[in-house]
Parts: C-alpha cells; structure tokens; sequence
C-alpha cells in the first residue's frame, strides 16, 4: 500500500477513537432496541473497523500482512477498548464491563483477519521479464 494510503488510514483511526472517545463520554445513548445485547454487536463492528485501519496504516508486503502486523493492529484496537471502558466507568450512568471488552478484542480479531486473508488471497500482479 502507499503511504498516502498508510498515513491517511493512521489518522482515520485516530479520529475514529476520538468518536469512540466523545460517545463514551455520553451518560446515555439513544439506540433502537432490536435484540437483547444489541450493544455487544456494536462493540464488534467499532472495534472492527478501528483494527481495519489500524492494519491499513501498516506497510503492505506481498504476500500479505505479517502475524505481527495483524496481532499489533488487534492489540492496539483492544488496548483501546480496555481504556474506553475504563473511561466509562468514570462516566456517570455507564459502567466498564469485561464482555464489552472482549467484544472489542473479537471484532477486531475477526475484521483484521478478514482483511488479511481477502489481501493475501488478492491475484498479484504478472510480473514482467
């Protein structure tokens, strides 16, 4: 990936955590009820996507990403999920709770495999002789 690509996906997530960060700072959350822990479903998909760009922001060698590369962008993501919680329990009518930790941690997870394994398996390029 280029690093315009690189850069920009770096401060998509930083800005992204800053969204993160100002709902969390909300007492409350006007949500549709659609199922019970719907929240746990939310937790996967912003954690998720935070993996993705962090995972974006990281050079690209074929033929993929690199274990490392994968792992740290799943830990930064979760390590951010753990200081969001812990964020919230500072905020009055929201609590830190274990499970929306670990939502946070398997979205990421799952979204940065996904990424991973649809770039490897992406055709590369004829080389030429």
């Amino acid at each position: 990936m280029g690093q315009r690509i690189r850069i920009a996906s770096l401060w998509l997530a930083f800005g992204w955590m800053a969204t993160i960060f100002y709902f969390s700072s909300q007492s409350y959350i006007p949500t549709p009820y659609l199922f019970i822990n719907q929240d746990k479903l939310f937790h996967l998909l912003i954690y998720g996507l935070l993996g993705v760009l962090f995972l974006l922001s990281f050079r690209y060698r074929s033929p993929g990403y690199s274990r490392k590369q994968i792992m740290t962008a799943v830990m930064l993501a979760s390590l951010y999920g753990m200081s969001d919680e812990l964020h919230q329990s500072f905020v009055p009518g929201r609590e830190a709770d274990l499970l929306d930790w670990l939502a946070d941690t398997t979205g990421a997870l799952v979204a940065v495999l996904i990424l991973a394994t649809l770039v490897k398996k992406r055709p590369q390029p004829a080389q030429q002789s």
